[in-house]
């Protein structure tokens, strides 16, 4: 049976402890050299590791002072056991004097100190206590960092397949790309891409692989330089998408994950282009607001998403861009975004008024940076999923 008890007087509770001992005469000499200290310790005993165990799943403590000779486990299998289901607890091991070994296989183990029984008073016992348990959260602090700067690392090696530097030489041309990450910083698997070849069409590629995380993010880095490299290659415009279906389809590791993607095939004249999409948002045209503000194309031709269906072909349909244009292609995370607290989402609509609202229309980068800004703020916080924004303007004046 678990017992719980306080020891000694004046504080309030300094450390809430586990006590994991099956000799009740060692349980009750523990207690009391806590008692000899000033500050209260709130102690509970447990007899037994599946007694532990589930007083650790009930409540948080600060430190589990442990006997490593259990009925239910002995030695460092019941350290181990603890520590599997309880990173995050500071654990003091108490060994015998013949057993003095033991204790410093359990630190290597993970325990952050171990006590010889017999050689402990209650200043000692106190002072460990205390110092396993600042051990314990300088430990925690130094994992988290290392995660932190491990996670940027690999974010800005995934962060350079994902998002590519454009490949043009037009003078006329102006590319604005935007990348913000949702879900703590983690990248997901949008990516985008534009690339100019050598009779001059323009290629502008926005993806989006579904789910979030390294694999996703590590998927779309490897449809990104697919496209890439079939698009420098001359494929036919007709054959980019079913074979980027395919490439899908191999490198998945789960059939049920799937890409959207829009592509503009824009002609060398620059006025205008040809629109793929695979369950992708349709495209913004960012008309001046002499001539009617910002406009979504025409969605007449959306298809599945890759990955979805086999053996499908893509359409695609014309689109008149004029001499001068901004075309702004974009993922969902920036549309998808709740409004507030309830279920009514930002929407493209909405998103069309928030551009035209905004006195720097015109200046491309302070408008994408806006609409983003924007989003955020109406969602109330950090977007659940990652944004990618792609603007491309032609000015032939």
């Amino acid at each position: 049976m678990v017992q719980s008890s306080a020891v000694g007087v004046g504080a309030p509770a300094a450390h809430r402890l586990l006590l994991v001992e099956d000799d009740e005469g060692d349980a009750f000499l523990v207690r009391e050299l806590l008692s000899e200290i000033a500050d209260t310790q709130e102690v509970t005993w447990a007899r037994s590791l599946g007694e532990a165990k589930g007083a650790l799943a009930e409540t948080t403590f600060d430190c589990v002072l442990m006997d490593l000779g259990l009925p239910d486990a002995s030695g460092l299998d019941a350290l181990r056991s603890v520590l599997e289901d309880h990173a995050d607890t500071a654990v003091l091991v108490l060994t015998g004097l013949a057993d003095e070994h033991s204790g410093t296989d359990a630190v290597a183990a993970g325990a952050q100190d171990y006590l010889v029984k017999g050689q402990v008073d209650g200043e000692l016992l106190v002072r460990s206590i205390r110092y396993a348990v600042e051990r314990k959260r300088a430990d925690e602090q130094l994992r988290r960092l290392y995660a932190s700067e491990l996670r940027e690392a690999e974010n800005t090696r995934l962060e350079r397949g994902l998002l590519p530097h454009p490949v043009t030489d037009d003078p006329r041309l102006r590319i604005t790309t935007r990348y913000r990450s949702g879900r703590d910083g983690v990248l997901g698997g949008d990516f985008f891409d534009v690339v100019e070849i050598a009779d001059h069409q323009l290629f502008i590629l926005v993806g989006d692989v579904s789910g979030h995380g390294p694999d996703e993010a590590a998927l779309g880095v490897a449809l990104r330089i697919a496209w890439r490299t079939l698009v420098l290659a001359g494929v036919d415009l007709d054959d980019l998408l079913p074979t980027l279906d395919r490439v899908l389809v191999g490198e998945r590791r789960f059939d049920e994950v799937f890409a959207t993607l829009c592509m503009l095939v824009v002609e060398p004249s620059r006025e205008r282009g040809r629109l793929f999409l695979a369950g992708h948002p349709v495209p913004l045209m960012l008309r001046t607001l002499d001539d009617g503000g910002p406009i979504q194309l025409p969605d007449d031709l959306v298809g599945p998403a890759l990955g979805m269906l086999p053996d499908v072909i893509w359409g695609s349909q014309m689109v008149e861009l004029g001499r001068d244009w901004r075309v702004m292609l974009f993922s969902d995370g920036l549309v998808e975004g709740r409004i507030g607290q309830g279920s009514e989402r930002l929407g493209v609509d909405r998103l069309l008024v928030i551009a035209a609202d905004f006195p720097s229309y015109d200046e491309t980068p302070l408008l994408v940076d806006h609409l983003i800004a924007r989003a955020r703020e109406l969602h109330g916080g950090e977007l659940s999923d990652d944004v990618a924004v792609l603007v491309v303007e032609c000015c032939d004046t």
